[in-house]
């Protein structure tokens, strides 16, 4: 007979009790994690332990591994994760110790460093007094700026790449008026050239003149 038959959930005008279990609230937020991991801002942040010698060494070693740098860059380096980690060893921080000694091992060059950032910024079109800025910055002695100055052909050229690169003078689409001139001269100036290179570019008759001026020295030297 029917009334042998277990009551359906609905009989009695009982609601169906559609609440998850325990066992599948947990697998969906096993999904819900998977599918939206926490946000790394919203992570506990992990506080560093403070430095000691060897861990200062150390992270010494993985700069230098890293970057081409001089000693006052790795010195500057040094600090800054003093500032952020503190100190937990003995006596001062060797910061100073420890750039010493990478030069005396030749990890650390300030005339090979030099060199090699003074050609790039030349490559990519910047003046002299550019150069020089930046390499005081990064804490070159004058005397190592001095020997790495770069002749006057060098400058020229640098000045020509940064006026083929930013269309300045012949080399725009269109013959620049009065005032355009003037602001391409102003960026020349800001990227280091001289006045007189700066002059001497904007207003070449030609793309031909414009190389011709840059090729000047380069024949004097020889």
């Amino acid at each position: 007979p029917i009334s042998d038959f277990p009551a359906s959930p609905r009989c009695n005008n009982q609601p169906l009790d559609r609440r998850p279990s325990n066992h599948r609230l947990s697998q969906l937020r096993h999904s819900v994690a998977r599918l939206w991991p926490m946000d790394r801002r919203d992570r506990p942040k992990r506080i560093p332990k403070p430095l000691d010698s060897v861990r200062l060494e150390e992270l010494a070693l993985a700069y230098v591994a890293r970057f081409a740098t001089s000693a006052a860059k790795l010195e500057d380096y040094l600090r800054r994760k003093l500032r952020e980690r503190g100190w937990d060893g003995e006596g001062d921080p060797p910061v100073g110790p420890i750039a010493a000694k990478f030069v005396a091992n030749g990890f650390i060059d300030d005339l090979a460093y030099a060199r090699a950032k003074s050609g790039s910024l030349l490559r990519r079109g910047y003046g002299q007094r550019r150069i020089g800025q930046a390499l005081h910055v990064a804490g070159i002695a004058e005397d190592v700026r001095a020997e790495v100055r770069a002749g006057e052909g060098a400058q020229r050229r640098a000045a020509l790449a940064m006026a083929v690169k930013r269309g300045f003078g012949p080399f725009g689409k269109v013959e620049p008026d009065r005032a355009v001139r003037e602001k391409q001269i102003a960026a020349l100036l800001r990227a280091g050239h001289r006045l007189d290179s700066a002059r001497e570019l904007v207003n070449a008759r030609d793309e031909a003149a414009a190389q011709d001026w840059a090729r000047q020295d380069d024949e004097e030297e020889d």
